[in-house]
């Protein structure tokens, strides 16, 4: 009963694992949200392209990177489910404290605080340099 046990927490550990181990983007109602359905958004401060995030500092606090977590990598299977967009337009980028973004057709990806469900898109034409990313 023990090796049973032990072994159907291995298995649910590893699944676990490869599950949280991709960021999970999707193509919602036309434009890119997370798992969770959250409006992901672009800022025209960051350079297509540069591999950098201008949003640092309190910025990052009103806007929280996209992260990447666990072990994914760029072309992932869970980049785009759902959607029209191509797992190659999706890149990783490392921020200035080593973590990692994940960016679209070259540009970092973000949410934004004030959006409080799933749909919300409260932060699109914020200061005229924030935009739903769209795919």
């Amino acid at each position: 009963m023990y090796r049973l046990v032990l072994a159907l927490a291995v298995m649910m550990g590893f699944s676990l694992g490869a599950s949280t181990a991709m960021a999970q983007a999707k193509m919602s109602a036309g434009i890119l949200t997370d798992q969770k359905g959250m409006t992901l958004y672009t800022f025209d401060k960051d350079a297509t392209g540069s591999g950098k995030s201008a949003c640092t500092g309190p910025c990052e606090k009103l806007w929280p990177p996209f992260m990447v977590s666990g072990s994914a990598t760029a072309g992932s299977s869970g980049m785009a489910s759902g959607g029209s967009s191509g797992s190659s337009d999706y890149t990783i980028i490392e921020r200035g404290d080593g973590t990692k973004q994940w960016a679209y057709k070259g540009k970092p990806l973000y949410l934004w605080v004030k959006d409080q469900k799933p749909g919300d898109k409260t932060g699109d034409g914020v200061n005229n340099v924030w935009h739903v990313a769209k795919p």
